[in-house]
């Protein structure tokens, strides 16, 4: 059973964006003063530019590829199911983790309110509410995110145009205390702040248009999210109230921050704002953690009853309910060192976003076909690459030595388990293909892509499918002329249409004769009438060193060629129409001549932007 897609763009960024704007805004400022002092602006602003480079990369992807499961999908189809689910192991962990920190954050807003009360039972209990809610569907986990993410904005709103008038710029003075090197180091300790990407990424397959739903809200929301981010901080560092330096920064620095300009209520304001943003989290966090191990059960390298969907709700139950008792016992965790290493499993998440695009790209893949292609290629993957491997080792060691015990938990995974049970092939094996000239792969990868592309489009197979499926073709690396190129369509058309070669030959030579059927000097479409009943046929020919028509169209290189009997004649004409529909393409000479084999011809008529015939 498949899941449903009913998110539209407004849910999709509500989702980025509320997971963005809790712990990365409400607590972390005043660990990462603490480090940096006030060059904490300029270390959000380098965290930005860092993930934006991984953010186009992986809009590229998600674009290419919309399946639940982000970038565990499209790194096992780029580097293979070992790294795939080793990254979708240690991406479930730190969405998990950082979901449940969300949870654990309350507790300081909770105590000005309720102080009696055991925070660790009231984060249980929102954990359950939010299960039952993911589990019900995602359309109700999207609309709950525009209400939490509609009043954050707002009040953050107003405690930007409040605070900027009380900023007292001596706050800033020395920028950076501890040098440029910590204002690096506490880039990456903020980076799990852009995590909310990753989780649009993972909840692509119940996205209405998600070729261009995706990208767009990833963009918007990285967008909107890094200025609210650089102006909240801005204005908190202005008001004096954050300390460098001390071991025991506050964990509310918006409010206290609010305080100062806003008085007491101004702090209960922005305390409320701060556990709408942690419940946010919590809410997006388990829909977007549970579909990696949705799609890991999918691929068979976990239990494939974590593929289950709900047929009731059309959600993945059990990778909820999974996903839910591993934020039940985080909540109870060390979670210092666990921030670092969820901010560690990020980057390397993003690294790999930009090695896939590099892989997929330079493979050649046909049928890897994204709807938004990132910008200044390969420049940006490699800055990407470079800047965030710099994130990852300022990190330190313990955020290191947790991060890659969460990549061994997860090869451990893959050689006991996933190993055994899956054997797909992926992208670099035709780049290593194309590279060494050696045959090491078959056709599976472009037909799921092809697959893939049907379905992002929401393609419904018609006739016109059907008859290029069962279509005869050719692909000539000779040069030809008319005469012998006819002789070969007729052997190839004898048995469809169950006529004699010669017939055939003699039919598409008097239409020739007629009129040249060369529309273009590439492209030719011969098209006969034959006799008999409810009989159609459609041959597809390359001939890479062009077919000499006449004495004016001597390089034919695409040639259709259409037989059908009278009463055929409705589809005949909805036929050239589509063919002639596919040609269009500013790139369709280019796809021709570089196709792969005849499979890879099929498939650019299949996949061919055209109005289609139900």
């Amino acid at each position: 059973m498949k899941l449903k897609r009913e998110l539209g763009l407004l849910e999709v960024f509500c989702i980025a964006s509320g997971t963005m704007i809790s712990s990365g805004l409400f607590v972390l400022p005043a660990l990462a003063y603490a480090q940096a002092g006030p060059a904490i602006v300029a270390s959000y602003f380098f965290a930005s530019l860092f993930a934006m480079t991984g953010m186009f990369s992986q809009a590229e992807l998600v674009s290419a590829m919309p399946k639940a499961g982000g970038t565990y999908f499209y790194v096992s189809r780029s580097m293979g199911p070992a790294v795939g689910i080793i990254n979708g192991i240690i991406t479930w962990f730190s969405l998990s983790l950082k979901s449940a920190f969300a949870l654990v954050g309350m507790a300081a807003f909770i105590k000005i309110v309720c102080p009696a009360i055991d925070v660790h039972l009231i984060a249980i209990a929102l954990c359950i509410l939010f299960v039952i809610i993911n589990i019900i569907s995602a359309k109700k986990t999207g609309r709950t995110q525009i209400f939490l993410v509609v009043g954050l904005f707002g009040v953050l709103a107003f405690y930007v145009i409040k605070g900027i008038p009380a900023v007292d710029i001596h706050n800033f003075e020395p920028f950076a205390p501890a040098g440029f090197a910590s204002i690096l180091a506490v880039a990456g300790f903020v980076f799990v702040s852009y995590g909310g990407l990753l989780k649009i990424a993972s909840i692509a397959e119940e996205v209405k248009n998600p070729g261009k739903t995706v990208p767009f809200a990833m963009v918007l929301s990285l967008v909107v999210v890094s200025i609210f981010y650089i102006l909240v901080v801005f204005v908190t560092s202005g008001t004096g109230i954050l300390k460098f330096g001390t071991e025991t920064p506050s964990l509310m620095p918006i409010s206290d921050g609010a305080a100062v300009f806003l008085g007491s209520k101004g702090k209960i304001i922005l305390s409320i704002a701060a556990i709408l943003a942690f419940v946010s989290t919590a809410n997006a966090g388990i829909m977007a953690a549970s579909r990696y191990l949705y799609a890991s059960g999918k691929d068979k390298v976990l239990p494939e009853s974590f593929a289950n969907v709900s047929k009731r709700f059309g959600t993945p139950h059990v990778a909820i309910l999974v996903t839910g008792l591993f934020m039940v016992i985080a909540l109870f965790l060390d979670l210092d060192v666990l921030v670092k290493a969820a901010s560690a499993v990020l980057i390397i998440t993003f690294i790999f976003s930009c090695l896939c695009v590099i892989i997929l790209r330079e493979s050649r893949l046909q049928n890897y076909q994204p709807k938004f292609k990132s910008p200044l290629y390969p420049w940006m993957q490699i800055a990407g690459i470079i800047g965030c491997g710099a994130l990852l080792i300022s990190l330190g060691a313990k955020a290191l030595i947790a991060s890659g015990a969460f990549i061994a938990i997860g090869f451990f995974i893959y050689w006991f388990y996933g190993r055994i049970k899956s054997n797909r092939e992926f992208a670099l094996l035709h780049l290593i293909e194309r590279i060494t000239a050696k045959e090491l792969t078959t056709r599976s990868m472009e037909n799921e892509l092809r697959e893939i592309v049907r379905e992002r489009d929401e393609i419904v197979k018609d006739k016109f499918d059907e008859l290029v499926e069962k279509a005869c073709v050719m692909d000539f690396d000779e040069k030809l002329n008319r005469n012998d190129f006819f002789q070969k369509v007729a052997a190839g058309l004898n048995k469809p249409l169950d006529l004699s070669k010669s017939a055939i030959l003699e039919k598409l030579t008097e239409r020739e004769n007629q009129s040249t059927t060369a529309l273009t000097p590439f492209l030719a479409i011969p098209h006969i009438i034959v006799e008999g009943e409810h009989s159609f046929s459609l041959l597809i020919a390359r001939c890479k060193n062009g077919i000499s028509f006449s004495d004016e169209d001597k390089e034919i290189k695409a040639v259709f060629v259409l037989a059908g009997t009278l009463d055929e004649r409705p589809f005949h004409l909805r036929a050239l129409a589509a063919v002639a529909g596919i040609v269009q393409d500013p790139r369709f000479e280019e796809k021709w001549l570089s196709a792969k084999d005849e499979h890879a011809l099929r498939d650019i008529l299949l996949l061919g932007k055209r109005r289609r015939f139900t």
